[in-house]
């Protein structure tokens, strides 16, 4: 029997109410749950569903519930809502983030009201970034990873953390160093300082995070410099994520050809490739899967959506099973101890005002590099 599902909030909550149109999703819309806003009001209409403004107003029929609301270190009431939820016997998908005690004691009242309970950190389920952690993984069958370098906006560190879980197959042991006052000298010059820089080691891994420690408080959701840029470090070579969508890029590292004799000094760069040295015909860098990455308007309507549907598929296989999945709660009551760790260090966002980007059209940087060659 289809499981029925309701989203609470419709602000992200609209990229949840657009996955129940994905042919993936395995769950159907059974309405809405919002404080009452028009906004909630018109997308019950748009996806002709009943609107709910209370927990207890919401059907027994329905088994699950998406809540698309802040928890409370942004400021909202996200886990209360999941608590009061799970009482009644839902299931939950939970939009990440939140602090450690309110996922403990969402985990808690799980196992006590016999339901199970997923936190979604989101971006580990979108197709771009599923295709570079697979491709992570092939490579680390034969590679150990020697460093990752990876940055992203503030407001993404705790995904960033969990992509960087996934390919690392866990996050412990970390250590990071307390962040350098380099930022102070940049101050006396007046000069903008998007990004605060850690040192560590993460799951055994070297590490650098570059975190954009910026936020507009008139618009937070906006203005990041990027979202996730990832690179996984090999004795081959590196994996690049190049943004949360894409490409993924496969760099090999450099290898310069061998002298031919002990006494000839000179490298033969036209010489045929002897035995050994094969690699060296071979593209320095090689994009794996699509070259380019979708639109934005793509990627809010499909992408993320897809990402949404791949999620509860994720939750309805726990339900399906019985839950139990202490593992996973685990991980990520870990993962909020490692982004309550970072955070603090990185300290409070600086807050700006922000103008809108003047955006550059591809095509013309396209053809000034062609005119270039």
């Amino acid at each position: 029997m289809t499981m029925r599902a309701v989203v609470c909030g419709t602000r992200f909550g609209q990229v949840y109410l657009e996955a129940f149109r994905h042919p993936d999703n395995p769950v159907q819309l059974a309405g809405i749950l919002s404080g009452g806003s028009d906004r909630s009001r018109a997308c019950a209409r748009h996806y002709d569903v009943p609107h709910y403004t209370s927990p207890d107003d919401i059907p027994d029929d329905v088994d699950i519930a998406c809540v698309v609301i802040r928890g409370g270190l942004l400021g909202g009431q996200g886990a209360d809502l999941a608590l009061r939820l799970m009482v009644r016997g839902l299931h939950v998908l939970q939009e990440h983030p939140l602090h450690q005690d309110e996922l403990a004691a969402c985990l808690r009242q799980a196992r006590r009201s016999g339901v199970v309970y997923h936190l979604n950190s989101f971006y580990v389920h979108v197709e771009p970034v599923r295709r570079f952690l697979a491709a992570v993984a092939e490579l680390t069958r034969s590679q150990p990873i020697r460093y990752i370098d990876a940055a992203c906006g503030f407001q993404l560190a705790y995904s960033l953390l969990d992509v960087l879980g996934q390919a690392l197959g866990g996050v412990r042991p970390w250590a990071f160093a307390d962040l350098p006052d380099a930022a102070q000298a940049y101050r006396a010059t007046q000069l903008d300082v998007p990004f605060r820089s850690l040192d560590g080691v993460l799951g055994g891994v070297p590490v650098t995070l570059r975190v954009q420690n910026q936020m507009d408080p008139g618009d937070p959701d906006n203005y990041a410099h990027l979202m996730h840029r990832v690179t996984v470090g090999t004795e081959a070579g590196n994996l690049t994520l190049v943004s949360t969508h894409g490409p993924t890029v496969w760099a090999a590292r450099p290898d310069f050809p061998r002298t031919v004799g002990e006494t000839d000094a000179a490298p033969h760069f036209d010489a045929p490739a002897s035995s050994g040295e094969e690699h060296l015909d071979l593209p320095s860098a090689r994009v794996l899967g699509p070259a380019e990455a979708p639109g934005f308007r793509h990627v809010f309507g499909s992408v993320w959506s897809a990402g949404v549907a791949r999620a509860l598929g994720e939750l309805v296989a726990a339900i399906e099973a019985g839950g139990g999945a202490a593992g996973r709660g685990q991980y990520h009551l870990t993962l909020c101890e490692l982004w309550q760790d970072i955070t603090a260090r990185l300290g409070p966002p600086e807050l700006l005002r922000a103008d809108p980007p003047r955006f550059v059209l591809g095509d013309g940087l396209a053809a000034m590099a062609r005119a270039a060659e």
